[in-house]
């Protein structure tokens, strides 16, 4: 994350320039909630300017090379003022860049986007603005609180509890909010609470009306506060609640006692890191959220071509020769028909060769290709449970074997077969290196918010977290997916808290599970 930024030249620019700003609202905070369009804008851009509320899971679907700028806000605390943001974002675009704005929830409801479209569009350059989920709606459905009811009204009112400061007096009617049917919902409003609920009561409305705030909503570290428009200030003093959060005021709060769905999940509080690549991280993070955790995506680990890819090349163009290949992991699957497909045109080009997967997650990238899968060990998903399957299957006496590996994966592949008799050839697809750019907001979160549980899906994750130099939170537990990867936690001094019955993602998740429950 850097931040880059100089005055724009003053001269108009054309409404035929190349830049274009999207406009974007990246909804409320679970991952979930991006719109598809917004999806897209993130992965064309060649600049994201995104916002403190924004989930900065969002910026995974960014290109190689695209520039990340943080403009966060928070109450007086401001990395850019609103002016420089306008004219940093005219800025890029007259530079014929791609910009992507991303903001918290919708951008243009209390979210000063359509600022930010006027001065786009006195500038000249080409912009559009994409809707968002607003957190005014999405954070009380996701504690449980429907805005609107058939039972308790068919009216919504949503106004903002922090104007603009410069203003010398308010421009609501609190007379008029206060004694309006259906429910009030208002964002920005934790800091002024006293006063606002006074303004509600001191103009007629029940003291005893329900009410909610709901924190971080949509988040896996939401928290919601039940009380009444007469209690509800001092509950927030007595927790220390803070922002940011939504307000709901109405009878429809009292819906949250039956269908408070998202914070009774089993895993619901519980802060997780995940250490896999950017790229695979999202299988096991979806997994843990659907179950209630909060993520911390925090790659350790990227994924690169090998040293030698000229000997790799030639290896694959020779796959035909071979009477079995052996994929060790999905990375092996993706580096081997990546080259393949430059190769050769028809996946009928890899002959009767016979195929070996060390466990469903590689076989599942395999027959994707819609490519057979002989053996697969049946629980033993590790190097020595492939091999004792293998000599189950075949005697390998004489038998050509191209085995497709990382660079420091584990020889016990080439040295049982090779004792067994097979002729073993080792094409190494790719190379774990440590990552060190595409985690510094996940690092930033660890550091200030703590975690309740770390995982490891390889020893690589494993010994790269420990490079990074970063202790885990105190009373922070660690869940390794086999034995393989629980030696390597062991041989950096840690206690492994949560190990696998079957050593694959879902197992891990399981086990994650059954620990909490």
């Amino acid at each position: 994350m850097r931040l880059v930024f100089s005055p724009p030249t003053m001269a108009k620019a054309s409404s035929t320039s190349p830049g274009i700003c999207y406009l974007v609202g990246a909804g409320p905070g679970d991952p979930g909630l991006m719109t598809l369009k917004g999806k897209e804008c993130i992965e064309i851009a060649d600049v994201l300017v995104y916002d403190y509320l924004c989930n900065i899971e969002h910026l995974r679907y960014a290109k190689p090379g695209a520039e990340r700028i943080y403009v966060g806000k928070k109450a007086k605390d401001h990395t850019l003022t609103q002016d420089k943001i306008n004219e940093l974002i005219v800025q890029l675009t007259r530079a014929g860049k791609i910009v992507t704005r991303l903001k918290g929830g919708d951008p243009v409801l209390f979210g000063r986007g359509a600022e930010e479209a006027a001065e786009l569009a006195d500038a000249g350059v080409r912009f559009e603005i994409v809707p968002g989920i607003t957190s005014a709606i999405a954070g009380p459905a996701y504690a449980g609180i429907p805005v609107t009811h058939r039972d308790h009204c068919s009216q919504l009112t949503i106004f903002t509890g922090h104007e603009d400061p410069t203003k010398d007096e308010t421009s609501l009617d609190y007379a008029k909010i206060a004694k309006a049917d259906g429910t009030k919902v208002f964002l920005m409003g934790v800091e002024r609470m006293e006063e606002i609920t006074g303004k509600f009561i001191a103009n007629g409305a029940d003291p005893d009306t329900p009410m909610a705030l709901v924190r971080w909503a949509t988040h896996g570290c939401q928290q919601t506060l039940v009380g009444t428009l007469g209690t509800m200030a001092a509950k927030v003093k007595e927790a220390g609640f803070k922002a940011p959060a939504v307000a709901v005021v109405g009878d429809v709060v009292k819906e949250r006692a039956k269908i408070n769905w998202f914070e009774t999940r089993p895993l619901f509080g519980k802060r997780i890191v995940v250490t896999r690549t950017r790229q695979q991280a999202g299988v096991l993070s979806k997994k843990l959220r659907d179950l209630g955790a909060d993520v911390i995506e925090l790659p350790t680990i990227r994924i690169e071509e090998p040293t030698n890819l000229m000997l790799f090349g030639e290896l694959v163009q020779d796959c035909h020769t071979y009477e079995w290949i052996i994929f060790t992991s999905p990375n092996g699957v993706d580096a081997f028909f990546k080259m393949f497909d430059k190769l050769y045109q028809d996946t009928r080009s890899i002959g009767g060769v016979r195929i070996a997967c060390v466990g469903p997650g590689t076989a599942e990238r395999v027959k994707a290709r819609h490519l057979a899968v002989d053996v697969m060990p049946e629980k033993n998903f590790v190097a020595e449970g492939l091999v004792k399957a293998l000599k189950d299957y075949q005697n390998f006496e004489h038998v050509s074997v191209l085995w497709v590996r990382g660079e420091d994966t584990r020889e016990v592949i080439a040295n049982e077969l090779t004792a067994l008799g097979a002729i073993v050839d080792e094409a190494i697809a790719y190379r774990n290196v440590p990552e060190k750019e595409d985690n510094l907001e996940a690092l930033a979160r660890l550091k200030n918010e703590g975690a309740d549980m770390i995982t490891f899906t390889s020893g690589s994750t494993v010994d790269c977290f420990m490079a990074l130099g970063v202790p885990l939170p105190a009373g922070c537990k660690v869940a390794s997916i086999g034995p393989v990867t629980s030696e390597a936690v062991k041989k950096h001094g840690l206690t492994v808290d949560v190990t696998t019955e079957v050593n694959t993602i879902p197992g891990l998740v399981a086990a994650i599970e059954k620990h909490w429950a």
